[in-house]
């Protein structure tokens, strides 16, 4: 525990760095306005990377979380072009993605394959879908669907004490799966089935149900992205979770879990998640284009890995130090003076 709470410092002190050092290239990044409202633009990664936190930490992997936001994101949008009623469509859309959660959890516990595999599969299956499913009504190319009502535009768009409402949902996800995950047993059987899977079934631990309830939690957090960024950018298409493949997968990595399972942070994903953001919308302040920043964010998961097995395995560090010494290290004299 000592270990995550002096990675969570680390994170955080990084991050008030950044915020400084963008600050003083661009004044305005200092602006406490700014900083608030810059976040709508990525908050919608960390209510992904949170779940698929729990997912790692127990020793699988969700990729197919950027197709199911598509996907309901065009189904949201299908039914209020159709005049439902917006609480009734929300509501089908989180089950929609619980669904799409809930099945990619069954199959990987049915057929015991790889979870990266079964969701590669799963992340075509669903883009496919959101990609009939926006040509049948017309949502081709990048207008998708459009002309929501405005009490729907307003959601992701209002301010509640001066705080946008994307940001205070998250703070508010941050928190339920934070005590999801360390002050409940649910959370200590997901520690337990990435540490040893085999020993938590012999030990009568309920292995199936945990599983999957954290790919469920995956999928609704997908859908719940999906309606925030459809009310946000006022419209729906198949590939609005594109971007987020990458920056959570990389937010869940940096805040500290293993990518083999066994121990994470909620709490570091989640002050991973506004590194990733401020380091992106940092970069665009000061004149650096996408391509490049998306360039950083890759090395930065590269960096996250490495940094993070090298902590986890102090033998590799030390192995590595011997071998620096051993190579740029004082040579004895061949002669005496």
């Amino acid at each position: 525990m000592k270990r995550y709470l002096n990675w969570e410092a680390a994170l955080a002190a990084l991050l008030i760095l950044e915020i400084l050092l963008f600050g003083w290239a661009n004044p305005r990044m200092l602006n406490l306005d700014t900083l608030l409202f810059s976040t709508s633009d990525f908050i919608t990664v960390g209510i992904i990377a949170l779940p698929l936190t729990m997912v790692v930490i127990s020793g699988g992997i969700d990729i197919s979380f950027a197709a199911v936001v598509g996907l309901c994101a065009i189904a949201l949008g299908v039914m209020l072009q159709n005049h439902w009623p917006l609480p009734v469509a929300i509501l089908c859309t989180l089950v929609l993605g619980s669904l799409c959660g809930l099945l990619n959890g069954g199959l990987i516990l049915w057929t015991g394959v790889n979870p990266l595999v079964i969701t590669l599969g799963t992340l075509y299956l669903y883009g496919g879908a959101a990609l009939l499913l926006s040509g049948l009504v017309g949502a081709t190319g990048f207008e998708g669907i459009g002309n929501f009502p405005m009490v729907f535009t307003d959601l992701a768009n209002m301010t509640l004490l001066g705080v946008p409402s994307p940001l205070l949902l998250f703070l508010v996800l941050t928190l339920l799966f934070w005590a999801l995950m360390h002050r409940t047993r649910t959370g200590r059987y997901v520690f337990l089935i990435g540490q040893n899977a085999r020993a938590a079934r012999y030990g009568a631990l309920p292995v199936t149900r945990t599983l999957l309830t954290l790919y469920l939690l995956t999928g609704l957090a997908s859908a719940i992205a999906a309606t925030v960024m459809s009310s946000y950018f006022g419209s729906a298409r198949a590939d609005l979770g594109a971007p987020l493949l990458m920056p959570a997968i990389t937010a869940v990595v940096l805040g500290g879990a293993n990518i083999y399972g066994g121990s994470g942070s909620v709490l570091g994903a989640a002050l991973a998640t506004l590194v990733i953001g401020f380091l992106q919308q940092g970069l665009q302040m000061v004149g650096v284009s996408s391509q490049v920043s998306s360039a950083l964010a890759g090395a930065l998961l590269i960096v996250a890995v490495i940094g993070r097995s090298w902590s986890l395995n102090p033998g590799i560090t030390r192995q590595l130090a011997r071998r620096l010494r051993a190579r740029w290290g004082r040579q004895p004299s061949s002669y005496q003076e």
